[in-house]
C-alpha cells in the first residue's frame, strides 16, 4: 500500500504492526465480539492513545454509565477523568430508551464539529435493536451513523456484540458499512486466552487469521 495514507496508532500493543501502522485517519473500525472479549477496553485504550497525543476524543456510551467507564479505565492506570475536566475527553451516556425520532439519534453529529473531536468510540451499536424493532430501521440508522462519522472526518471505533454461531455481527450489515472490522474472541471454552483478528481493513495488506491475545495491567496486548 501507498506510504503517502496517514495512520493512526490504535494504542493496542501488537496491533499497529499487523495494520500497517495503525487505522487509516478518518476510518470508521467495527470491533465485535461476544460478551467478556475486550470489546470496552479495546475502545479506552484506543481513546487513551488519543488523549495522549493530545488529540480531542468523544466517548459515547449506549450501556454502561460514565463513572463505570473511568473506574475501568482507572484498573489499567488510564485516567480519562482528567482530560475529561480538561475539555479534551467528552464522555457521554445516551439513553437507548429516549425517543429517537428524526435526527435526534445522531445529536453527536454536532458534538462532534463543536469539540473538534478526532477519534471517537460508540459503544455499542448492538443496543440500536431497543430503538427499533424493525431489522429495516436498525440498519438504516447504522448507515445513517457511519454517514454522519465519514462526514465528520473522526476516525472511530464502534463496538457490536456478536451473536453466537458463524455470524460476525448482530445485524448482518455492520461490516459492510465500515472501513475495517476486528473480530475479538475466546481461543476455546475453558480457557482465558483471548483472540483478535483482523477480517476487513481498506487500504491496508494484512492477513486474517487470529492472533493470541491478552488482557494485562496495562490493557490490551496482541502475542
Amino acid at each position: 500500500m501507498s506510504r503517502n495514507i496517514e495512520r493512526i496508532s490504535t494504542g493496542i500493543p501488537g496491533l499497529d504492526e499487523l495494520i500497517e501502522g495503525g487505522f487509516v485517519k478518518d476510518n470508521a473500525i467495527l470491533v465485535t465480539g461476544s460478551a467478556g472479549t475486550g470489546k470496552t477496553i479495546f475502545s479506552s485504550q484506543f481513546i487513551w492513545e488519543g488523549l495522549r497525543n493530545g488529540e480531542n476524543c468523544m466517548f459515547i456510551t449506549f450501556e454502561e454509565r460514565p463513572e463505570k467507564i473511568k473506574q475501568e479505565a482507572m484498573d489499567f492506570g488510564w485516567d480519562l477523568g482528567k482530560y475529561e475536566e480538561k475539555g479534551q475527553l467528552i464522555l457521554r451516556q445516551k439513553d437507548p430508551f429516549d425517543t429517537a425520532e428524526g435526527d435526534e439519534l445522531f445529536w453527536f453529529r454536532s458534538e462532534l464539529e463543536k469539540h473538534d473531536v478526532d477519534r471517537l468510540v460508540m459503544d455499542s451499536t448492538s443496543i440500536l435493536s431497543l430503538y427499533y424493532d424493525d431489522q429495516y430501521k436498525v440498519r438504516e440508522n447504522l448507515f445513517k451513523i457511519v454517514k454522519t462519522i465519514e462526514e465528520a472526518d473522526v476516525t472511530a471505533v464502534l463496538t457490536t456484540e456478536s451473536p453466537q454461531g458463524e455470524e460476525l455481527t448482530r445485524f448482518g450489515v455492520e461490516e459492510y458499512l465500515v472501513d475495517g472490522v476486528i473480530q475479538l474472541g475466546i481461543l476455546s471454552l475453558g480457557e482465558s486466552a483471548r483472540s483478535l483478528a483482523v477480517r476487513k481493513m481498506r487500504r491496508t495488506n494484512h492477513g486474517t487469521k487470529s492472533h493470541e491475545m491478552s488482557i494485562t495491567e496495562n490493557g490490551i496486548v496482541i502475542e
